[in-house]
């Protein structure tokens, strides 16, 4: 029985930086010696983003002070993670509603009655009653609204949340199941001089999407969920992960990242495309994960991709960052946003701790 994605919803934080201000920002922080400054300016020139959101103001032109900022004196503070996951609880179970009830307002014929199912997912902080309760609470859900929360999974979680929902929806016809993911990756930078800490702060931001999962096929537009698949790639066990430290979580964000998941791109993509009947060459749209500029590269070499096939997944990085979980989101919805022909096949991927590797394949309604 086909399942659909009825469209994408998304929502970023008010506050947005250049990636320029930021980078003069970190140069304050923890810059000051000559090896430190020439990784900076390197690292932030050459991201391939332009802007990212959120839910601090530090990084705005004119943040003198907060949460990373002493408001009497404006000297750089490191918060302790209490601190920072009080914060979390403070913002997510704001955007988490909000971008969850733009989802259903975006999605014709569906109404908070309608809803059966849940699935949240962050990696960025805890809170309990969690945001599964907050989605269901804001938004009038039934009572009886089933209620699953995906965390601390990392950039892939949409992926096992999309084969949760679809797995729902097969299994009961009447199904409608919301999917919201929203990260707030800002509230863990580190005054850390070491590459893989750089990397992270230069390239992590805010952001939240949403979108609703149902057996009811779309009067126009909206995606077929085909099917999906994945790989670990233990050699990378160790260059992607994260723990939880006394002044909030402490990110690997190794510089091999790239070279492995460029790859095993082919591995997890090929058998996909085999049993929707598709080959590479047809896929036109691709909506990988854009971890940063040099992930885009080496999936692309790997996969043997035209430049214009990740046109989606460098608009999203250029305009937004990486929004862990939810990022791979925004990038369907830039492909849906571009008017795709029914039938057409759309190819989506994303990297997490382990090394996971995860793919879906989608049908263009």
């Amino acid at each position: 029985m086909p399942v659909y994605l009825h469209g994408v919803a998304t929502a970023v934080p008010p506050t947005a930086y250049s990636q320029e201000s930021a980078l003069e920002v970190m140069r304050a922080w923890i810059g000051g010696d000559r090896r430190t400054d020439h990784l900076l300016h390197r690292i932030y020139r050459h991201s391939g983003i332009d802007t990212r959101h959120s839910v601090l103001g530090d990084f705005a032109p004119d943040g003198r002070a907060g949460f990373y900022r002493d408001a009497a004196s404006g000297a750089f503070r490191n918060p302790g993670t209490a601190e920072r996951n009080d914060r979390y609880a403070r913002e997510a179970l704001v955007l988490f509603p909000q971008v969850a009830a733009r989802a259903l307002a975006q999605t014709p014929g569906f109404g908070a009655e309608d809803v059966t199912h849940v699935i949240t997912v962050s990696c960025t902080g805890f809170v309990a009653p969690g945001p599964d309760l907050a989605v269901a609470r804001e938004l009038g859900l039934r009572p009886g609204v089933e209620r699953y929360h995906l965390g601390f999974m990392g950039c892939y979680a949409a992926f096992p949340a999309m084969r949760m929902a679809r797995a729902f929806c097969q299994a009961d016809p009447d199904a409608v199941v919301l999917v919201v993911a929203v990260e707030l990756c800002s509230l863990h930078l580190q005054p850390r001089c070491e590459l893989d800490a750089l990397v992270a702060a230069s390239v992590f931001a805010d952001g939240g999407a949403a979108a609703l999962i149902s057996a009811r096929r779309p009067a126009a537009g909206g995606l077929r969920l085909d099917g999906f698949g994945g790989a670990v790639a233990r050699e990378g066990a160790g260059d992607m992960a994260w723990t939880i430290g006394d002044s909030g979580f402490d990110m690997v964000l190794s510089s091999y990242v790239p070279k492995i998941v460029g790859a095993r791109a082919r591995e997890v993509v090929d058998p996909l495309l085999e049993n929707a009947g598709v080959s590479r060459r047809e896929v036109r749209r691709w909506a990988v994960h854009p971890g940063g500029r040099a992930i885009l590269d080496r999936v692309g070499q790997g996969l043997g991709l035209p430049e214009q096939a990740l046109r989606a997944s460098r608009a999203v990085l250029a305009r937004y960052g990486n929004m862990s979980s939810a990022t791979v989101l925004f990038v369907l919805r830039e492909i849906l946003a571009a008017s795709p022909e029914a039938g057409e096949a759309v190819v989506a991927m994303a990297f997490g701790p382990g090394l996971t590797v995860d793919a879906g394949v989608f049908g263009v309604v």
